[in-house]
C-alpha cells in the first residue's frame, strides 16, 4: 500500500472519520460542523476548503487548508469581510472557489440581503480573493455592474496565468425565466480588476432562476461554463457554454433535455481526466455523468429517488468517483452516495452510501496522486 493512502487510513482511524465500501475512498466531516464545503486539491496535494456557518438566510464562510498527511485541518479563515453577509438558504446560492495565480484563492458567493455592497437588482455577486499567503481576503467587491437580479448560484474559474471568470445568470432587463441571460465578468490581472459584465449565452435559453452553474478550465485553457436552460420557461436543458478565446466567444450545446414546469432547484460539477472534460448533472431527479466531447449520458444513481448534487472526480488511473445527495429536499437533510467507474464508464463493486447530509448542505471531493478519493460532506 502507498504511502499517501496509508498514512489518510491512520488519520480517518485516529480522528474518528468515516469509510466508505472500499479502501479507495475516505469519507470526511466538513469542519465545524459547517455546510456546503467545497474543495479543491493543489500540485502539491493540498486540499484548500471553504464552507459555510451560521444562519442560513446570512451567515459567513470560511476557508482551511490540508497538506497531506496532516492531522486535522489549518486554523479557519473568514472570507467575507461583512459579516453575515453569505446565504445557505437553497442549496445553490453559497460559495464557489478556484485556484489562481501566484497561489491566490478566488472565492464567489451570492451574497445575503443585508450583503453590502448592494448594487442593480438587488442581491450582490460577491467575490474576493485571498493574499498569496493565503493568511486573510481582501474586502468583498460585488461584481454586478449592469445586470442585476440573481436568483441561483454563480461559479468562478482562475488559471496560473491570472485569468479569473467569474459567471452568474439574472434577470437583466426580462421578467421571465426564458428571458434570463448568462453574464461574465472578466480578470485578466488575477482578480485586481474586473471588466464590467456581459452577456455570453449567445441562443434565447433564460436560464433556471433557482438552478446553480459551474465554471471551469481545462489544461489547453478552455473556458467551460454549465448551466440550466429555461427555454419558453419549461425547457429545463443542461447547457455547456465553450470558449476556446479567454471568453470572448462562446460556442452552446446542449447536454441533456428536460421538459419541466418548475425549478428543479439543481447544481451541475466539472471535472477533466486524461480523455478530457466530464460533467454531471441531474434530469428528472436522476444523476447523470458523460464525457463532453463524446455525449453519451450514464445514469448513475438507480434506485434511488429524488438524487441531487453529483460530484464527480477523475484519479490518474482514469477511474471515476461520483457521489451524490439522495432525498433531500426544502430544509430537509439527505444521504450520501457514491460510486466508483472505470475508464469505460462501466460501475465496478467499489460503492456506498450514509446518512448525514445536514439541511441545506453540499458535498465535494478530490482524489490524490495515489488514486485514492476524498468525499467531504
Amino acid at each position: 500500500m502507498k504511502n499517501g493512502l496509508l498514512c489518510c487510513i491512520i488519520l480517518a482511524i485516529s480522528i474518528g472519520q468515516t469509510w466508505g465500501q472500499s479502501e479507495k475512498v475516505v469519507l470526511w466531516r466538513t469542519p465545524e460542523g459547517g455546510i456546503q464545503p467545497q474543495a479543491l486539491l493543489d500540485s502539491e496535494e493540498t486540499i484548500h476548503l471553504i464552507y459555510f456557518k451560521g444562519i442560513p438566510k446570512a451567515g459567513n464562510l470560511f476557508y482551511v487548508f490540508r497538506k497531506l498527511g496532516d492531522p486535522e485541518w489549518s486554523k479557519p479563515i473568514q472570507i467575507n469581510t461583512q459579516d453575515e453577509s453569505a446565504i445557505a438558504v437553497g442549496n445553490i446560492r453559497g460559495a464557489q472557489l478556484a485556484l489562481g495565480q501566484e497561489g491566490k484563492i478566488h472565492v464567489v458567493w451570492n451574497g445575503s440581503a443585508s450583503a453590502e455592497p448592494q448594487g442593480i437588482g438587488g442581491n450582490p455577486m460577491l467575490y474576493t480573493r485571498s493574499n498569496k499567503e493565503r493568511t486573510m481576503f481582501e474586502p468583498q467587491r460585488n461584481l454586478i455592474t449592469q445586470f442585476g437580479g440573481i436568483d441561483g448560484g454563480g461559479s468562478v474559474a482562475a488559471d496560473l496565468q491570472g485569468n479569473v471568470y467569474v459567471t452568474w445568470h439574472a434577470t437583466g432587463e426580462a421578467k421571465e425565466e426564458s428571458g434570463r441571460a448568462v453574464y461574465l465578468a472578466y480578470s485578466q490581472n488575477n482578480g485586481e480588476i474586473f471588466a464590467s459584465e456581459r452577456r455570453i449565452n449567445p441562443g434565447k435559453t433564460g436560464a433556471c432562476a433557482c438552478c446553480g452553474m459551474r465554471a471551469f478550465i481545462d489544461q489547453d485553457h478552455s473556458l467551460y461554463i454549465a448551466y440550466r436552460a429555461a427555454k419558453n420557461n419549461s425547457g429545463r436543458d443542461m447547457m455547456i457554454l465553450l470558449s476556446k478565446d479567454k471568453g470572448k466567444n462562446f460556442k452552446e450545446f446542449m447536454m441533456d433535455h428536460w421538459e419541466a414546469r418548475v425549478c428543479p432547484m439543481s447544481s451541475v460539477f466539472l471535472a477533466e481526466g486524461k480523455s478530457g472534460v466530464f460533467a454531471a448533472w441531474e434530469t428528472e431527479q436522476q444523476v447523470f455523468f458523460s464525457l463532453l466531447k463524446n455525449l453519451k449520458p450514464i445514469a448513475a444513481s438507480k434506485g434511488d429517488s429524488n438524487t441531487k448534487h453529483p460530484v464527480l472526480v477523475i484519479n490518474a488511473k482514469e477511474e471515476i468517483l461520483l457521489a451524490w445527495i439522495v432525498g433531500m429536499k426544502w430544509n430537509t437533510e439527505g444521504s450520501l452516495a457514491w460510486q466508483i467507474y472505470d475508464k469505460k464508464g462501466q460501475p465496478t463493486s467499489e460503492r456506498g452510501k450514509t446518512e448525514g447530509v445536514p439541511i441545506w448542505s453540499l458535498i465535494t471531493a478530490v482524489t490524490y496522486k495515489d488514486g485514492h478519493f476524498v468525499v467531504i460532506y
